[in-house]
């Protein structure tokens, strides 16, 4: 009888799970449809970089433009932009501007990528429905499938029950630092001019280019 209980603990459990992680997937669909289905988007954040065991703690705004495979990005010092072909971090404390081919981009934290981080290299796992400034989300936890090799521990979303739209996101890395991230402004399809995405050498005087 011991043995029966155990197994229909395990069964329900299992069952449990399977439910969840269809939920969570079933909402990452949808918001990954709606993202790749924007010609453009527009989006402002605030983001609070933490580290108690080294002391960091500091806070930034930033802004983030997309138009299919170009972006253009600013987060405090640093500038992000690409047109598709090159891709330019621009620093503004080094006064240096790194430019690489943008297929190399896989590491780059643009807008983009950040906004279906989800797709490759990990599992997802309902959480909860919670409030976050008033409204309703969804909270769906992601692991690496491959911890060993993953730049991130676990990643937290927070996904608005009405609209399905990203709000919230909380990185949490190997080294222990916690990165969130807070939507607080996203425009669909705004209007914007390709020559937004290209470098342009004269707005920076005195910046040293240096091909990574």
């Amino acid at each position: 009888m011991k043995t029966l209980s155990l197994l229909f603990i395990c069964l329900f459990i299992t069952a449990s799970a399977f439910a969840q992680s269809s939920q969570s997937q079933d909402i990452l669909n949808k918001l990954s449809s709606s993202m790749k289905s924007l010609e453009t988007f527009y989006m402002e954040f605030n983001a609070n970089i933490k580290n108690t065991s080294t002391g960091i703690n500091e806070s930034e705004k930033g802004k983030g433009w997309v138009k299919g495979n170009k972006y253009f990005a600013t987060y405090g010092e640093i500038t992000l932009l690409s047109n598709g072909v090159k891709t330019w971090t621009v620093i503004n404390e080094e006064k240096s501007v790194y430019e690489s081919d943008a297929s190399d981009d896989e590491e780059s934290m643009n807008p983009k990528k950040l906004m279906t981080i989800w797709e490759e290299g990990f599992k997802n796992k309902y959480e909860e429905t919670s409030t976050f400034n008033g409204e309703s989300v969804h909270v769906i936890k992601l692991y690496p499938t491959n911890p060993d090799n993953a730049d991130y521990h676990t990643i937290l979303l927070y996904i608005a029950t009405k609209s399905n739209a990203l709000k919230k996101a909380i990185m949490k890395t190997n080294d222990g630092t916690s990165m969130i991230y807070h939507l607080t402004k996203f425009v669909s399809n705004k209007d914007i001019a390709d020559s937004k995405f290209n470098f342009n050498k004269a707005q920076y005087p005195g910046f040293a280019v240096i091909r990574d």
